[in-house]
């Protein structure tokens, strides 16, 4: 077993020349948001749930984006409703979230 049961990567790249990247979409403020609310359901720590800040995940054109390991589901999302149901049926209950989920 891992150490982690979910390892949560956010993009949080900021590229300098105005390019299209996750932190124009708010990455940083919507990890702050998923990690606290991790937090608030005693998911975090050892044998749970890791959430992460990440450099570019090379996806920016389907950004802002998110990866779930141990299965490798990557997500787009906009608000933090997305980031809840993320967190409420992939975190939570082992459930894809196919309306946000990247191919």
């Amino acid at each position: 077993m891992s150490y982690f049961k979910h390892h949560v990567f956010f993009c949080c790249n900021q590229r300098p020349d105005g390019d299209s990247c996750c932190a124009n979409f708010g990455a940083a403020e919507l990890h702050a948001y998923a990690k606290d609310r991790i937090k608030k359901l005693k998911l975090n720590g050892e044998g749970k749930v890791r959430m992460n800040k990440a450099g570019c995940l090379d996806r920016c054109d389907e950004g802002p984006v998110i990866v779930v390991y141990p299965e490798g589901t990557w997500y787009t999302y906009v608000d933090k409703q997305d980031i809840d149901e993320i967190i409420d049926s992939h975190i939570v209950g082992g459930k894809v979230v196919e309306r946000l989920k990247l191919k």
